[in-house]
């Protein structure tokens, strides 16, 4: 059986995260919603519930330590203890040419996608050591493996963030702390579909052929679902995953195979 605990979510408001918080629910975990969307996350919120746990929303900036600190202070005051962190925030940041991006873009992105989660570690792992448990999922991306021209603020990202994954899960696994990254490929959904939209204009190609291209790549010929991120990461900290970390697992239906 699964141990009752807490799992904080960040960017749990909507899409993936909303998938990745309503499945823990639905395995007997108490959720804390980190978000800048208050009304998203009050979605979330009775979408648990609904699963009989408990929730929390938790207005956050993931660009600012403090606001970490104070989501991590009310979080383990409200729920006493938090054994899963998942950080699963991120934007998808500007389809571009290098030379086009705007260092504030840059900046932006790296933020939110690789800063973000360095600051809900920093600040959660005390505890964590303290407890001696913990399980961290980091939403990587595909493209943290490989190139995505256009796209050189996201890959750095997510690249950095799988590097992150690897080394935390060396640092801290003597006291039962997993840290794993769930790495998907294209999921359908409103902001892949902005993705889409975004890279036909910059390319001059209509958003259908954009989207068979992405499809095409997989041996199975579509996109995932928010649903298959949410099932790996329940995985992930479930106890069949007890001698799992530093791992990156592909969720991508064969886009991409290492």
């Amino acid at each position: 059986m699964e141990r009752e605990s807490t799992a904080l979510v960040t960017g749990g408001g909507r899409g993936i995260g909303q998938a990745i918080c309503v499945e823990l629910a639905a395995r007997g975990h108490d959720i804390a919603i980190a978000d800048l969307d208050e009304e998203e996350m009050a979605t979330t919120v009775a979408l648990v519930e609904e699963e009989g746990q408990e929730a929390l929303a938790l207005p956050t900036d993931l660009k600012h330590h403090e606001s970490v600190e104070t989501t991590v202070d009310r979080a383990l005051s409200t729920f006493g203890s938090v054994e899963h962190l998942v950080n699963n925030a991120g934007i998808a940041g500007p389809t571009a040419a290098c030379e086009d991006v705007a260092p504030e873009e840059w900046d932006e992105t790296l933020a939110v996608n690789l800063r973000g989660p360095f600051y809900t570690c920093r600040t959660l792992l005390p505890t964590m050591k303290d407890q001696g448990y913990g399980r961290i999922v980091n939403i990587a991306s595909v493209t943290g493996k490989r190139p995505l021209t256009q796209r050189t603020p996201y890959a750095t990202a997510k690249m950095g963030l799988i590097g992150f994954t690897r080394t935390l899960a060396a640092e801290v696994g003597e006291y039962d702390i997993n840290v794993n990254a769930v790495c998907p490929g294209s999921v359908d959904g409103p902001r892949i579909r902005r993705v889409f939209e975004q890279k036909a204009e910059a390319t001059g190609r209509t958003y259908e052929a954009v989207r068979a291209d992405a499809e095409n790549e997989s041996p199975r010929r579509e996109l995932v679902t928010r649903e298959d991120i949410a099932n790996s990461v329940a995985f992930l900290c479930s106890p069949d995953a007890d001698r799992i970390t530093g791992q990156d697992l592909n969720v991508s239906a064969g886009k991409v195979m290492y």
